[in-house]
């Protein structure tokens, strides 16, 4: 999976609850200065909990 463009960075999202980093993602640097937050499944806590992302 490639980055779209040149103002796109992979991010990395981690769990609220168990700080587990599950997912990553693409985000536009340019248009969204402040860290990404979504509701995603857990698989260690078999859940929906918030992700964040990560440094």
């Amino acid at each position: 999976m490639g980055i779209k463009g040149k103002n796109d960075k992979m991010v990395v999202l981690a769990c609220e609850d168990c700080k587990e980093r599950n997912y990553t993602t693409t985000k536009n640097k340019k248009t969204n200065k402040e860290r990404m937050e979504l509701k995603k499944y857990c698989s260690s806590c078999k859940k929906h909990t918030v992700h964040k992302e990560t440094k």
